[in-house]
């Protein structure tokens, strides 16, 4: 279904996509200083989730979707700014004390998938970077909807990798740190997200 000849070069595309950090990367790294590795494994589900609907987006016509719900992808932006803003703020505030697994060593799993999906489907660029870097990779002589579909798995499993490494190195950077130095990573990290969220606010839908 898809050339061979394309995988590499596509692979080292959808690399250089993924390993850039953005408002996604930083919510997986915070929930991983706060609740460890697991907790960033869990976001990075909710990262993957809301991306894979994007991709079926895409697949199934871009255009025609987003003329029908150009108002609603408006306020899902505007909430999804708002909440990483209110997201900073917590982190910029918090007192640098880690949080610890309950003793039966259950997570709030929705927490962070729900989460990790909402912060992606915010930033509108997932959704228009898809849009006009998948196609360039179809065969047209081809059905597109399955090679886009298959493209598309490819730049999560890659996304999902990076996002991993991220999550597992702030996962065991948490067990150095002290409550200071968490505070200060918090400030710094809370600050960073505000900023995002502010910026993704202001963006204007191509």
């Amino acid at each position: 279904m898809i050339d061979p000849a394309i995988i590499l070069p596509y692979l080292l595309a959808c690399l250089l996509f993924s390993i850039v950090p953005g408002p996604s990367v930083s919510v997986v790294v915070a929930n991983s200083l706060g609740g460890g590795t697991r907790a960033g494994l869990l976001t990075i589900l909710g990262t993957e989730l809301s991306m894979l609907s994007m991709v079926v987006i895409v697949a199934l016509g871009l255009e025609a979707v987003m003329s029908l719900v150009s108002e609603a992808f408006e306020i899902i932006k505007l909430v999804g700014a708002a909440y990483l803003v209110w997201i900073g703020w917590k982190m910029f505030t918090s007192s640098g004390k880690l949080h610890i697994e309950a003793a039966d060593g259950r997570l709030p799993v929705g927490r962070y998938i729900w989460q990790g999906a909402l912060v992606n489907w915010s930033n509108p660029k997932t959704l228009l970077f898809l849009s006009a870097f998948l196609p360039q990779f179809v065969d047209l002589s081809r059905p597109a909807f399955g090679q886009i579909m298959v493209l598309g798995l490819l730049v999560m499993a890659v996304a999902t990798s990076t996002d991993a490494v991220y999550a597992v190195a702030a996962g065991r950077a948490r067990g150095f740190l002290t409550a200071a130095r968490v505070r200060m990573v918090n400030r710094v990290s809370g600050v960073v997200l505000m900023i995002g969220g502010v910026w993704l606010a202001l963006q204007k839908r191509a």
